[in-house]
């Protein structure tokens, strides 16, 4: 079985700034981390290598060249194979247009049976990066997974936790599922995979190497979604006493509220 981990690297706290041109994410390469989420994504994906001594876990991921901490982290912790796919056309890119350069960049490894994401990212929070995926690669996908019930020779059995319920369902592969974080624990990276892995080169990616070549389908123009305007919202506590009869108190409550748009 040949399996591809997406990953990402987010910041490490929520003391971020932000380029005030663009509005988006100034990645420095410091202070960051791998999106926690991910880390229950590459265990999963490590249980399903369990299934077959054959398989293979390739982790990928998306931005600058120092995004590579990750993949070694990946590599440390049981991955085989890493490929950063990185570019200064890829910048600003939202959602739509992250998911479409990571679909290019598998199309360009060419090589699974399943695609396995964390539910979602810290910095982002959207869950859609993993389906439309997918939907670029034309395969099915399964989100919010939290057990593997059984593999099968062409398919997977999987539960998958909705809000309000849970489902069992069986998804033939090629395919892409999204794990949720309470599915696993993740392991540590290890000491000895460190010393194997000593000199293992990272594939490199840039937009020369796809198949889609058009700049414009990249980054942000490629971007449907651009950030407007961006700021740290304001604290403040602002006190008002209401006082009359309970008509009276309910009246002005809701004329407080519809004033301030909460109704």
């Amino acid at each position: 079985m040949k399996i591809i981990t997406c990953i990402k690297q987010v910041p490490a706290s929520s003391n971020v700034q932000v380029d005030p041109k663009t509005g988006v994410l100034i990645r420095d390469g410091n202070n960051v981390k791998m999106n926690p989420f991910d880390l229950f994504g590459l265990e999963a994906s490590f249980m399903l290598k369990g299934y077959d001594t054959e398989s293979k876990v390739h982790a990928i991921t998306m931005g600058p060249p120092s995004a590579t901490a990750v993949l070694n982290e990946a590599l440390y912790m049981g991955a085989d194979e890493a490929t950063l796919i990185s570019d200064r056309r890829f910048a600003g890119a939202d959602v739509l247009a992250t998911s479409y350069t990571l679909s290019q960049l598998i199309r360009h490894i060419d090589d699974y049976d399943v695609i396995v994401c964390g539910k979602q990212t810290t910095d982002g929070d959207t869950a859609q990066v993993g389906p439309e995926i997918a939907e670029f690669l034309g395969i099915p996908h399964i989100p919010y997974v939290k057990e593997i019930v059984e593999v099968k020779a062409n398919s997977l059995v999987l539960r998958s936790a909705y809000d309000d319920h849970e489902e069992i369902v069986e998804i033939e592969m090629p395919c892409l599922i999204t794990i949720e974080k309470d599915m696993n624990t993740p392991r540590l990276p290890s000491y000895r995979r460190k010393q194997l892995k000593k000199g293992y080169q990272i594939n490199m990616v840039s937009l020369k190497h796809l198949e889609d070549q058009n700049p414009d389908h990249y980054g942000l123009s490629g971007s449907p979604t651009q950030v407007d305007e961006i700021f740290p919202p304001q604290k403040r506590m602002e006190t008002e006493k209401v006082v009359g009869s309970v008509k009276e108190v309910s009246k002005k409550m809701f004329e407080i509220l519809k004033e301030s748009r909460y109704v």
